[in-house]
């Protein structure tokens, strides 16, 4: 048993509540996720799915593209770390067909001090340190705006790039890195942005850490909802309804509540329709 471990410890690959290895003996479901908070919460959700008479694997991974090549292939069932606006971009760019099987939760984006400890610091030729993949550059230009920092083109919207920036009063140098590895930067730059996810395995939290956070009401949180994600026509499999059923269980949002304080937030799908509808009266 120490060897299993062991192995998977220094192959990088973590089995999730799979041991011991014969004490469940349910229908088993595989799932890619990222370490914080996908992994945490499926970690979270396997007794309520035993429950349910299905056995939780959840296979650990650090990047945004593995997680959906072995849903893809078939070697895994699902996967949960990414937002449907990454999968839908992932999908036109890598010619896949994975389609989105429920909405979990969101994570709000933050910015984060660098060299500069506060909001009121930004000075001439700051540098600001964002994800570099289309849809999360997108979401934190779009945070940067809401501060005043810069104004992008309106047309851009969700698919903004540094070159939709039509004013830049503080002469900002965007500086994208690839989204695992922004918080890294974050004595380089001046401010960073980043996904929730990779705040909290850095050490920091949206709610009680970062200098500004997306509107909870904003465009941008109702498109960047974090989901599971399956091959298409597997989305009304059996296992995979009860495994987003539980992810969506009261049970769930509380852990998901007390655990991150606002730095992951349970999507409500009633809440978000109230919204819509009021802002379109």
């Amino acid at each position: 048993m120490k060897k299993q471990i062991l192995a998977a410890v220094l192959t990088g690959t973590v089995v999730l509540g799979t041991l011991p290895m014969c004490a469940f003996a349910g229908e088993k479901i595989t799932v890619a996720a990222t370490p914080a908070p996908h992994a945490e919460i499926l970690e979270f959700a396997k007794p309520l799915l035993e429950e349910k008479g299905y056995d939780l694997e959840v296979q650990v991974f650090e990047d945004y593209v593995q997680p959906n090549n072995v849903v893809e292939s078939g070697e895994l069932d699902a996967n949960y770390f990414q937002h449907i606006n990454y999968l839908n971009a992932f999908n036109e760019e890598k010619g896949t067909s994975l389609v989105n099987a429920g909405e979990i939760h969101y994570e709000p984006f933050g910015i984060y001090a660098g060299k500069k400890a506060s909001l009121d610091e930004i000075a001439d030729g700051d540098s600001v340190g964002v994800p570099n993949d289309t849809t999360n550059e997108a979401r934190a230009l779009l945070l940067l705006e809401a501060q005043g920092w810069i104004t992008l083109d309106p047309e851009a919207g969700i698919t903004a790039t540094p070159e939709d920036i039509t004013e830049n009063p503080y002469n900002l140098e965007i500086e994208p890195f690839e989204a695992a590895s922004v918080a890294r930067h974050i004595d380089e730059v001046s401010y960073v942005v980043l996904n929730g996810n990779y705040a909290l395995e850095a050490g920091l939290n949206a709610g009680t850490d970062a200098l500004a956070v997306e509107s909870a009401d904003s465009d941008a949180i109702q498109q960047y909802v974090n989901v599971i994600a399956v091959a298409d026509g597997n989305e009304n499999e059996p296992k995979i309804q009860a495994l987003v059923e539980v992810l969506k269980s009261d049970e769930v949002k509380a852990f998901i509540e007390e655990t991150y304080s606002g730095a992951v937030v349970p999507y409500e799908v009633e809440a978000a329709e109230t919204e819509a509808e009021t802002e379109a009266e």
